[in-house]
């Protein structure tokens, strides 16, 4: 959420920020809900001021013996305790209205981030390790996968419906390797804590980073009023919900191995073959907490934490910075990293890496306090894929696919493994 004051100082540049991400102009709307507001508080205040003037003088005049000026201001208090009934309710309203005005605008971007419309806006920063010459023609991972007799889609369809998978044997344990190398790489080697937090959440949570109001038809939500998490970002960022940290703790950093759940509701027709795009996958998530200063500097620190993910698995890979048309919602700054599918012959996205200022610090009320300073400030909040296990495992499977159906295992997941070296076919 946008600092109020700061639209009210600067609504040129935010409708500015807004066109270049494709939305429209909007601070008119909001300063009017503004002015509206504030104008409503002062009557208020003057009522209310009224009101104990008017408590004195029935004091006063009963003092006096004047009983009928006394009647007289009773009566006018009775009046003005009706009109400020009624205009604390209007001020709810009116507060509700800005607040819901507030939560439906994006952030607004960092000024290095490329002006563009779509994905073809987006700037290539830089690229590590060439794909892999096959000798043969190289198969999607669906086709491995399912040949090796360890994924089936039909049976999870009879289950569950489109958009799921069920992995077995040697797959199964790949992608559980997978998940558990890339926890040990953040925790043991990148400073990240981690944290085993709940899955299900409340609105507030959902609120706090930023998936309500706008993506509530990407989630699931529950019977009892909870969500299902798309990412664990929701439970690691609310960490520090309605906190007051010392600014001296900060960073902090957090990393959680969870499975995540997204309705797909804007991506009908989209990557319906395989474990592309699916209602249910894992993901290892990082999140960091930092002062104003130091968030920048973070943004590149957490992306390489995704890239070294990467490099140790021997996979290709190329690191974007998206234009402004087609950052998330609450970033100010976003990273893609895109790994390199051979049975697709093209870069697909694995891991993106975002810096969101204070944006969702404001709808969480997390702060922190500088030494020397009296005003508390909101923390900047970064979250980062470290990265998406499902996609891994497909990367994993098309990149060290062999000619005869079987999958090397790279070097860096056989001690999760059990020591072995290829996946061959189920007996």
């Amino acid at each position: 959420m946008l600092d109020i004051k700061w639209i009210r100082e600067n609504p040129e540049k935010l409708d500015e920020a807004l066109v270049a991400r494709g939305a429209s102009p909007v601070s008119a709307e909001i300063v009017r809900l503004d002015e509206e507001r504030r104008e409503h508080l002062t009557k208020l205040q003057e009522l209310q001021g009224r009101r104990n003037d008017a408590s004195k003088e029935i004091g006063k005049a009963k003092a006096s013996g004047d009983a009928a000026r006394a009647e007289a201001v009773i009566a006018e208090v009775a009046e003005i305790k009706a009109a400020i009934q009624d205009g604390e309710e209007t001020e709810r309203r009116i507060d509700a209205a800005l607040e819901d005005a507030l939560a439906r605008i994006p952030n607004v971007p960092l000024e290095d981030v490329p002006a563009g419309s779509d994905e073809s806006g987006n700037v290539e920063v830089r690229r590590h390790s060439e794909p892999r010459a096959f000798a043969f023609e190289a198969k999607e991972h669906f086709e491995i996968g399912e040949a090796l007799g360890l994924m089936d889609f039909e049976q999870a369809g009879k289950i569950s419906g489109s958009r799921f998978t069920i992995l077995k044997g040697a797959l199964a344990k790949l992608e559980r390797a997978l998940g558990q190398f890339m926890l040990d790489l953040h925790t043991e080697e990148h400073g990240f804590q981690e944290v085993v937090a709940p899955i299900l959440v409340k609105d507030e949570a959902m609120f706090g980073t930023n998936q309500l109001p706008k993506f509530a038809e990407d989630a699931f939500h529950t019977t009892d009023g909870r969500w299902l998490i798309p990412t664990s970002e929701v439970s690691l960022t609310n960490l520090v919900r309605e906190t007051m940290l010392d600014g001296a703790v900060l960073p902090l950093r957090y990393s959680a191995l969870t499975p995540c759940f997204r309705s797909e509701a804007g991506s009908a027709g989209r990557d319906t073959r395989g474990m592309l795009r699916q209602h249910q996958f894992y993901k290892v998530e990082m999140v960091s907490i930092t002062t104003q200063e130091a968030s920048v500097a973070e943004h590149e620190r957490m992306t390489a934490c995704a890239e070294e993910v990467l490099k140790r698995l021997g996979l290709p890979f190329r690191t974007v910075v998206l234009c402004t048309g087609d950052m998330g919602f609450g970033a100010r700054k976003t990273y893609d990293i895109e790994v390199w599918l051979p049975g697709q012959n093209t870069y697909r996205e694995i891991s993106s890496c975002s810096v969101c200022g204070d944006f969702q610090a404001r709808r969480m009320g997390a702060r922190y306090k500088v030494a020397g300073e009296k005003q508390a400030r909101f923390v900047h909040t970064l979250n980062g894929s470290g990265v998406a296990v499902g996609r891994c495992l497909i990367a994993v499977l098309e990149n060290y696919q062999n000619e005869d159906g079987s999958v090397t295992v790279p070097e860096a997941l056989r001690p999760y493994m059990g020591g072995l070296t290829t996946i061959g076919k189920a007996p």
